[in-house]
Formats: structure tokens, C-alpha cells, sequence
């Protein structure tokens, strides 16, 4: 399978479509709950981001409450993705106790399919290109680590997460 990023971003943007957002930092809990998935935050070992299951047919995403929050929100993304994207996936016979979707080799080196669509989903979701463009333009200096804290700040990601998402909507 090969990953449908545009399949991805498109599923984002409707989303927040359904949705009046007037600032940057896209409510993202509230999203979640919107789609029909509870949220819950809970201590996980330090690898593990979190997870997205069904239990008795209704949506969960589970998250590392360790993590820092600009992590959380961005796990949140992800896992919601897997909802909107895979729930086939989910479907087949995922219980509570097996998470099969979670930060491990694969998915940090980006090499599962599904993981690939729900991390583009995850930066549409809370940094759309559109809303992006309106803080930042083609010559934003990515060395400028005052800017790039602000712009972070503004969006409640991290500097790795804007800074990798300007170099992807510019194609640095």
C-alpha cells in the first residue's frame, strides 16, 4: 500500500471545515470529540505516544499524559487520523489491551503506510497550509530560532513539528 497523503490532508481540511476555528491553535481535543472519539489521558511508558482502538463501538485515543502538551495535541492528530483514515484497521478485532498503532521503529522512520497518512493528516489538521501561509511566507527564516519558537507557540506544536512543516508546504 502506498500512502495517499493528499487522501490524508483532504480528510483534515473537511474536518475542520465542520468547524468556526478563528485562531491558530486548532482546538484539537474538541475536534476529537466532534468525530465521536473520547480522549483520555493517562501515564504510558515514555515510547509510546499513544494508541487509537474501538471498544464496544465507540472511537478512543489514548494519550501519554508524560509527554509535554505541544506532543500531546500532535498525538491527539495522529491518532484521530487513524479513526478518520483506517478504521477498517480498527475494526478488525482490536481490543482495549492491543494497541497496534503506536510510536514504535516503524513509525518514527516513517515506513508504514498508515503512519504516513496519519502524521500528514496530523499537520494539516493543526498547521493547514492556508492558515500557515497567513504567518509565514516563502523566505521565513528556519535559523531564526526566536521565530520559529513564536510561530510554534502560536500553533501549540513544537519547533521541530513547524519547522518540518514549512520546509513541506515550501518544499525546502
Amino acid at each position: 500500500m502506498t500512502p495517499d497523503k493528499k487522501r490524508a490532508e483532504r480528510a483534515a481540511l473537511k474536518l475542520l471545515s465542520t468547524h468556526t476555528i478563528s485562531e491558530a491553535r486548532v482546538p484539537v481535543r474538541a475536534l476529537a470529540r466532534a468525530a465521536g472519539c473520547t480522549v483520555k489521558l493517562t501515564p504510558l511508558d515514555d515510547d509510546l505516544s499513544g494508541m487509537a482502538f474501538l471498544k464496544d463501538g465507540v472511537k478512543a485515543i489514548v494519550v501519554n499524559s508524560l509527554h509535554h502538551p505541544n506532543r500531546q495535541r500532535f498525538t491527539i492528530a495522529h491518532e484521530l487520523a487513524h479513526h478518520q483514515l483506517h478504521l477498517p484497521l480498527l475494526e478488525k478485532g482490536v481490543h482495549v489491551d492491543k494497541a497496534i498503532f503506536r510510536r514504535d521503529l516503524h513509525a518514527a522512520s516513517g515506513t508504514r503506510p498508515y503512519e504516513i497518512e496519519a502524521n500528514h493528516f496530523a499537520a494539516e489538521l493543526l498547521m493547514p497550509k492556508k492558515q500557515l501561509r497567513q504567518f509565514v511566507g516563502p523566505d521565513f527564516d528556519l535559523q531564526d530560532d526566536s521565530q520559529l519558537i513564536e510561530l510554534a507557540a502560536k500553533f501549540g506544536v513544537s519547533t521541530a513539528a513547524i519547522g518540518y512543516r514549512i520546509q513541506n508546504v515550501y518544499g525546502r
